[in-house]
């Protein structure tokens, strides 16, 4: 799951942030964004339609940052773009931002046709492939008690059922190893310095690519024009608390890049204004937190509280997504005292304001 429902009141109103660029490159081309660095983008079907990459000019050819789902169109969209805009030069390293496979779904294809290394913090590196090991097994009963407790009913924990594995279907085999990136590393690519901002709450260890000196900021998904990140409890962890992470994240980005960049990010297309778009996710998130423990005035189970947080009707294809967002917001109220959770005798949990 990429990017976040679209919450009620929170992207009303949004900064106006300036978009150089008319329109983006077809599948296949590429957009010089600046001396030495390429837009491309790779289709993902779908609401989104596409990612956007980002290739690198370097010694002896191309760096590229984030890869594309794994799959036969994403395939011939790297031949294509490999043969025209990137004029027949060899990949040299694979920068992937985070696990998701929209990200990290051709960086297999790429680093073995190229000899080449991923560059990925470790967090992503292991938790990725930790998901995809996940493939074609049943859903586990850890699982299934989650949603439960959630509120699920039983055809909405057989559709789960159905569905559970899906993670590696989107990957072309990852590579076997990596080199790993830090927060705060200052890595050459090309004859530029780009730092390594890392955030957390969308996915473990996100890893943002700033370079003070051509005033550019490759976000992935850490920092979106017009969508909101996916940030959500998963079964895996369920008493994690990814919201206060997520804004945390968003911060500490604000401190430390100036707002004079150009942000390339994952999805939409290149803006300035970092900093007005920062405020405005946060502020969202604080403005959803204040009308969720208003709700919870009275005890609430998870389904429950979906129409103070989501600006569109939760069907079956959005319930697991709304479900974590969702317990995003409850985990963080609880980490803030504002809330507490009460197991009843059937394995569901409910939600009310401390007092």
């Amino acid at each position: 799951m990429r990017d976040g429902i679209e919450q009620g009141g929170w992207e009303s109103h949004r900064p106006k942030l300036v978009y150089p660029f008319e329109k983006g490159p077809g599948i296949g081309e590429a957009i010089d964004i600046a001396p030495g660095v390429k837009w491309l983008r790779m289709p993902l079907g779908g609401a989104l339609a596409f990612i956007n990459v980002w290739a690198i000019e370097e010694d002896g050819g191309w760096a590229i940052v984030d890869t594309g789902i794994g799959g036969i169109e994403s395939r011939n969209a790297w031949r294509a773009a490999l043969k025209g805009p990137l004029e027949g030069k060899p990949v040299t390293r694979v920068f992937v931002t985070h696990m998701h496979p929209d990200h990290i779904g051709m960086s297999g294809y790429l680093t073995r046709k190229f000899d080449a290394r991923l560059w990925i913090t470790r967090l992503e590196f292991v938790t990725c492939r930790s998901l995809a090991a996940d493939t074609g097994r049943e859903a586990p009963a850890d699982a299934l008690a989650f949603f439960k407790a959630a509120g699920w009913d039983e055809d909405a924990l057989e559709n789960y059922r159905a569905k559970f594995g899906g993670f590696g279907r989107g990957l072309y085999a990852l590579p076997d190893s990596f080199h790993r990136l830090n927060d705060g590393d200052e890595v050459k690519i090309g004859g530029h310095v780009w730092r390594v901002v890392v955030g957390s709450g969308h996915s473990p260890e996100h890893a943002s690519l700033h370079c003070p000196d051509l005033k550019l900021m490759i976000s992935g998904d850490q920092v979106l024009p017009k969508i909101s990140s996916n940030v959500s409890v998963f079964p895996t962890e369920p008493d994690g608390d990814p919201l206060t992470d997520w804004i945390t994240s968003l911060k500490r980005i604000k401190d430390k890049v100036p707002d004079d960049v150009l942000v390339l990010p994952a999805h939409n297309d290149p803006f300035h204004g970092l900093h007005a778009r920062i405020d405005h996710l946060v502020n969202g998130h604080e403005r959803g937190l204040v009308r969720l423990h208003e709700l919870l005035a009275e005890p609430k189970r998870v389904v429950d509280v979906f129409h103070v947080l989501f600006r569109r009707p939760i069907n079956e294809h959005l319930l697991g997504l709304a479900t974590g967002e969702s317990l995003a917001h409850l985990n963080c109220l609880i980490a803030r005292g504002q809330a507490v959770r009460e197991r009843d005798e059937n394995g569901i949990d409910w939600y009310r304001a401390a007092a």
